[in-house]
């Protein structure tokens, strides 16, 4: 099942809950909520009580993505403001398996990220305690960039690997560049959860681009 997860960067933030409201009613699956620390990359974004707040005001599913340089240091933060899902990157400074297994055992899902540079390889060893593996298709760290088309043969390897150890279910979330043009080419990889920006909260109908994104045509 193909799922769309709303990334707030692109919202209106002076009308979240609303941008919020329009995504559930729009069919949008998941929101994606990057959390930046100026550190791993330029940009500073929102923190664990910016995150309970869009708690407060949706019961969608939150997928948080860490980029900072010690995501062990706030698995807690971020899973006490709501989180459902996890993930963080292979880059980081923190333990990979000890991090996954600390975002479990708050009883929420797990997920590793990996940057367009990084040999998807690297997550391989930890891939029984990921729920998920997010394939970064641009480089972390700021919105609106263009699609790197060589991330599509690390999708294939994940999702060919991912089968091959009895991990059908594993999800792979793509994120960057990710619209009506791109969202097949990431589906026929193998990856089934889209994060969308400006695809999704910049389009004139929102439902009609959540619809285009899990559609198998996309545009020509």
């Amino acid at each position: 099942m193909i799922k769309t997860s709303a990334s707030l960067l692109a919202c209106d933030l002076a009308n979240i809950s609303g941008e919020l409201a329009r995504c559930r009613t729009a069919g949008v699956d998941w929101i994606h909520f990057d959390v930046m620390d100026g550190a791993f990359v330029e940009q500073i974004t929102y923190g664990s009580p910016v995150l309970k707040c869009v708690r407060a005001a949706t019961d969608m599913f939150l997928d948080v993505h860490l980029m900072v340089n010690d995501p062990a240091s706030q698995i807690k933060f971020f899973a006490e403001a709501g989180a459902d899902l996890i993930d963080f990157h292979i880059e980081s400074l923190s333990d990979p398996e000890a991090t996954l297994r600390d975002i479990r055992s708050c009883g929420i899902k797990s997920a590793i990220a990996v940057k367009p540079g990084t040999p998807i390889e690297s997550v391989y060893p930890y891939l029984e305690l990921c729920d998920m593996v997010l394939v970064m298709t641009v480089e972390p760290g700021y919105g609106g960039q263009a699609f790197i088309p060589e991330t599509l043969e690390k999708i294939r390897a994940l999702r060919k690997t991912a089968d091959e150890r009895g991990l059908a279910s594993l999800d792979i979330e793509v994120d960057g560049g990710i619209n009506a043009k791109t969202a097949p080419l990431v589906k026929e990889a193998g990856a089934n959860v889209l994060v969308a920006g400006t695809g999704l909260f910049k389009a004139p109908d929102m439902a009609q681009a959540d619809i285009q994104l899990k559609s198998q045509k996309g545009e020509a």
